[in-house]
């Protein structure tokens, strides 16, 4: 090394630090590449893409030439700073140890930290191109990646690890997808990442949680009178009504309004044997089926509603396809009574209080005004305030539930009508 210029020792350390900082730059960049946008872009032909994700399905030969290239490279950069100084101060063990800790200094600085910060930082773009350098290299040293891996994979059933046991698995749980869809950022527009998080809930939502109860179900009796019957048609809010004998729980049949309404105009006079003639075969759904699960019944069975029965077989409820839908995208304009107790729920007036119906569902409270009422039991603010106070309340009564107090101001028929609600300040 004593004939070779001081110039180009300083520029052969210079190249192999940006070397080592190429390959440190390199690895980052590979191992912190989202290998979903390059999927995305192979698949429309990017070549650098290609490349990329070839070396990702080979991580253990690709970090084996990485160390490698690093570990030759830095082992050169430690001898040629030792020559240097040796060659400016002579064999002295102090300039050893200080032209040591120079080049430590200017290998985690220039060849470790920010290059690797940088890969970090533009994951992508740095990998792609990267890549087009890295495969050569790799069919290069493949004889010497091979040696080494010979030796590493010995060392590795020492301790019971099989290679490639634990290979990257690119499915992704429903969690998952939910994280990404909340970290979406701007990507997603707020309305389409409501109705995908909403997606995900509907493998863990039961119908029970958006049916409408059996108290609010608009039915109609058999054995009314007809002109009862009739004038309960004409005045229904529903196009499809369930038609029952004596009581809820005798249901025989769904009638079509339309239909029984359009019989109004026939010279015939209405009979209840005409009614029963256009009835269609009740579809009931056991209360826990899940809504994703409905959803897929509803659509092989071509139906769109249902009536929900315990394990008893007594009426629990009733669903539509058009809750589901609603679940799904959000409430859609309608005239019916209880979408406007729906509509009713807007959130907090300005002294932190709202006045609620008995019979909202716990779901819906929860979302307008940012609740955390319990759903695993009761589904109503009735059925949950007679469950926490085990008896039928008298009017006014308040209790403290989820940092909000809950004031029952109306209880007609053994139920809760009316309630207030008022926010807790925080502490």
């Amino acid at each position: 090394m004593d004939t070779v210029p001081f110039w180009v020792q300083f520029l052969a350390l210079a190249l192999l630090i940006l070397c080592s900082a190429f390959f440190a730059m390199a690895e980052t960049a590979l191992m912190a590449a989202n290998r979903y946008r390059l999927r995305h872009e192979a698949k429309r032909g990017n070549r650098r893409a290609i490349t990329t994700l070839w070396l990702l399905d080979r991580t253990d030969k690709l970090l084996s030439l990485v160390l490698i290239a690093n570990t030759l490279i830095n082992a050169m950069c430690t001898a040629l700073v030792t020559s240097i100084a040796i060659q400016t101060f002579g064999h002295d063990d102090n300039v050893i140890t200080v032209s040591t800790g120079v080049v430590a200094f200017l290998l985690i600085v220039f060849a470790e930290i920010a290059p690797k910060v940088i890969g970090a930082t533009f994951p992508e773009r740095i990998a792609k191109p990267t890549s087009m350098v890295l495969k050569p290299l790799m069919a290069l040293a493949k004889p010497v990646i091979w040696f080494v891996n010979l030796f590493v994979s010995q060392l590795l059933k020492v301790f019971g690890i099989k290679a490639g046991s634990h290979a990257h698995d690119p499915r992704l749980s429903p969690e998952e997808l939910r994280s990404i869809v909340l970290e979406g950022g701007n990507f997603i527009p707020q309305k389409h990442k409501s109705i995908l998080l909403n997606l995900f809930d509907l493998e863990t939502i039961s119908v029970e949680d958006i049916m409408t109860p059996r108290s609010q179900i608009e039915a109609l009796d058999l054995d009314l009178p007809i002109e009862e019957i009739m004038r309960e048609l004409t005045t229904c809010y529903h196009n499809k009504l369930p038609v029952y004998e004596g009581e809820i729980n005798r249901i025989v049949g769904i009638l079509h309004v339309r239909k029984a309404v359009a019989l109004l105009n026939q010279e015939d006079e209405l009979s209840h044997r005409h009614l029963r003639q256009l009835l269609t075969t009740p579809y009931f759904i056991p209360q826990d089926t899940r809504l994703f699960t409905q959803l897929q019944y509803f659509q092989e069975n071509k139906e769109r509603l249902g009536i929900i029965v315990d394990e008893y077989g007594e009426v629990q409820g009733l669903v539509t396809l058009d809750d589901i839908i609603e679940e799904m995208i959000g409430e859609f304009t309608t005239s019916a009574p209880s979408a406007a107790r729906a509509d009713s729920l807007t959130g907090w007036d300005a002294k932190g209080e709202c006045l609620l119906d008995g019979s909202t569902p716990l779901r819906d409270v929860n979302k307008r005004l940012g609740l955390n009422f319990p759903l695993d039991g009761p589904k109503t603010l009735n059925g949950m305030l007679l469950e926490l106070l085990q008896d039928i309340p008298e009017a006014p009564i308040s209790i403290k539930v989820d940092q909000c107090i809950i004031e029952v101001v109306q209880v007609h028929d053994q139920a809760i009508k009316v309630v207030k609600l008022r926010q807790l300040a925080p502490h």
